[in-house]
Order: C-alpha cells, then structure tokens, then sequence
C-alpha cells in the first residue's frame, strides 16, 4: 500500500491492486512474512507484484527469471504475456535465448554497449542461415571470442 501511494494510488485502489498482485504471484501463505525472510524466488515475486502494483504502460525487467526454479519461471512467463496482451510494452533483459525467444516480438543482440542484431526471433535465424537464436548468438555477438569451426569440432 505504501508504494501505491507514490504513484497517486488512494488507499482503497492500493489496498484492492495488492490483493490482486498477492493472489496473482501466490503470495498470499507469505502475507505475514517480513521481505528479507523470504527465499529468493518469493523476494522475486513480492518486488514483480510491487513494480507492477500500480499498472504501469511499460515495465523494464532485467533478468527477470535468474536463479528462480522452473515452476516459477513459466508462472512469470505466463504473467509477462498476459501484460503484454493489455497492452503493456515490456523490455525485458535476459542472458536465456530461449526466454527471449518465447516472450518477445523483437530481439536486439548486444556487444559491448552496441546493437549487433535486431529482428523478430524468426527474423534473425532466418538471416543468419541457422536453426537456433543460440547459433544467431554465437555467430554475432560471440563470433570474435568462439571459433565456429571450434565449436563444430567439439561436436
């Protein structure tokens, strides 16, 4: 409810948003339960819930789903996808190819500060002659530090 009020949320809007975050990242067996105390993954869903408390048109989520378990990934996956259904523009950050790929209309590659790559997850494979966004990766951004032919030997 506190942090409802820095973004000009009255009370009564505050107090029904963080019922429907709490039950939206099953928070609820945690209610009582001080942040620190929280494992990881719970500290994960309390501070999405609290970003997200007050509807936001675009959310910036850097590495949203790193160090949490399986279950609670696609949980967040689920919810991402549902924020974009209504229209919220999302920029997520993330290290998982796969998760880029499942969540994200365009992807942009980076190297160094710098766009190497920017298309849809289809887009790129299909430019880049390949299968995967991970042989995409490794022939733009990791081309200059990996060997493709190296990594063919290891095969």
């Amino acid at each position: 409810l506190y942090h409802g009020g820095y973004y000009g949320m009255d009370g009564e809007e505050a107090s029904e948003r963080a019922e429907q975050m709490i039950d939206a990242f099953d928070l609820r067996g945690k209610r009582d339960v001080e942040a620190p105390k929280l494992s990881g993954g719970m500290r994960r869903r309390l501070l999405l819930a609290r970003a997200l408390l007050h509807r936001p048109r675009l959310v910036i989520l850097d590495e949203p789903t790193a160090g949490v378990d399986l279950e609670l990934r696609h949980e967040l996956w689920r919810y991402i996808r549902g924020l974009h259904e209504q229209g919220t523009t999302i920029l997520l950050t993330t290290h998982y190819l796969e998760e880029a790929e499942a969540l994200c209309d365009e992807i942009a590659l980076i190297s160094d500060g710098h766009i190497v790559a920017r298309d849809s997850a289809e887009g790129l494979k299909r430019s880049h002659g390949v299968d995967t966004l991970e042989e995409v990766y490794l022939r733009t951004v990791a081309g200059g530090r990996i060997a493709m032919d190296q990594l063919e030997e290891v095969e």
